[in-house]
């Protein structure tokens, strides 16, 4: 096992009619800026209950923070925030609103502009505090300091670390009008956050492996259920709480990690725009496929723990555990193929020219530079 230092202070409050929990959480006197996507959440009724839970609060909204949340976008409620003196953040919304808010959080008390602060990488300095209401289960943003911002100006998409939430509210009935290919993207996201994690090598740590095998059983068993009733509470919840915990920093302790498909995701997002969760549907497989050498033995693991693929040989099991995982993307009804999207070599060499340009390396053996994401974008062709 690996040494590690581990912290996470968020507060998770998780049930039916929890949103009522606002009105005690945030305290008397803030001067509060809610944050929100689109028109979702006056639909379901998550806006009702966010202003009825905080009509004797101080209150300003900022709508349009939209999927992959632009640094473009996110100036204009900076600018709000400091206009309006705000002290106190809440994201009501799924993982770019909650996203686009921690660099809200970080750039309201200062004069640095917002993209030099994810150019920054990390924030190191006070931010406002923030808290979250979330309605899209995936990116586990409730409850980690991590962001993904995108510039649409320069067509780049970079990680930031702001701060944590203070408390994150988790009511899986908001979930029940999602549409199905947002619920589909939730899942690849989740699973594909907990393989970044898993699918490295054998005997680091076994309670992170069994623990990620776990989020993964759980996500293979219940994506077939939600699919047919994604009213059913209990479905909601254990996928809610399965995307919170695939990425709050705990499955990660003491293990290497890889990353590697996020970062090639990433480009496909910013040149196509495809959904986040679907780049990672069409990426992971081939990543598993041209790194089967070093990571082997691990999808033998996993091929035998979440798939039950015992028998063939090594590279008959490794095959088959590749192509189960590809199955079960394209039965969430996303393809998983380049050419199923319309997407060729053109911007295959692009993405290798970008990590080129970088001078980026990425995989627990930073050894996935432009040549080897090349190599995996091209086993997806």
């Amino acid at each position: 096992m690996y040494n590690f230092t581990f912290q996470n202070p968020v507060k998770l409050i998780m049930g039916k009619g929890m949103i009522s929990q606002l009105t005690n959480e945030i305290p008397a006197g803030k001067r509060v800026m809610i944050t929100f996507g689109g028109g979702s959440v006056k639909k379901n009724g998550v806006y009702d209950q966010v202003k009825e839970a905080l009509k004797n609060h101080y209150t300003v909204e900022f709508w349009g923070i939209e999927p992959n949340p632009s640094v473009e976008t996110l100036r204009k409620a900076i600018a709000l925030g400091k206009e309006e003196k705000i002290d106190y953040l809440l994201a009501v919304g799924g993982g770019s609103v909650i996203d686009g808010t921690k660099l809200i959080a970080a750039a309201i008390p200062r004069d640095t502009d917002a993209w030099d602060i994810v150019l920054g990488g990390v924030s190191k300095w006070e931010t406002i505090p923030l808290s979250t209401v979330l309605t899209l289960p995936a990116t586990g943003s409730e409850m980690n300091r991590g962001a993904v911002i995108s510039n649409h100006t320069t067509k780049e998409k970079f990680a930031f670390y702001g701060d944590y939430p203070v408390f994150s509210i988790l009511d899986p009935e908001v979930t029940f009008t999602l549409p199905d290919n947002q619920i589909a993207n939730g899942i690849i996201d989740t699973f594909v956050h907990v393989m970044e994690q898993y699918l490295t090598v054998t005997g680091v740590n076994r309670l992170m492996d069994r623990w990620a095998e776990g989020i993964l059983q759980t996500l293979v068993e219940i994506a077939p259920k939600i699919r047919k009733n994604k009213q059913d509470y209990d479905l909601m919840a254990d996928f809610m709480l399965s995307a919170t915990m695939g990425l709050n920093g705990f499955i990660a302790l003491g293990v290497p990690q890889d990353w590697a498909t996020h970062m090639i995701g990433h480009e496909l997002t910013v040149l196509h725009g495809l959904s986040h969760g679907h780049t990672l549907a069409i990426v992971l497989p081939g990543t598993m496929h041209v790194l089967s050498d070093s990571k082997g033995d691990k999808i033998l693991q996993y091929g035998e723990r979440v798939w039950n693929i015992t028998t063939g040989t090594r590279d008959e099991r490794i095959e088959a555990t590749i192509n189960q995982t590809e199955e079960f993307f394209r039965s969430l009804g996303v393809t998983t193929r380049l050419s199923e999207e319309g997407i060729g070599d053109e911007t295959i060499n692009e993405i290798e020219r970008r990590f080129n340009e970088r001078g980026v390396a990425f995989g627990e053996n930073k050894n996935v530079d432009g040549a080897m994401a090349k190599k995996i974008l091209q086993n997806r062709k």
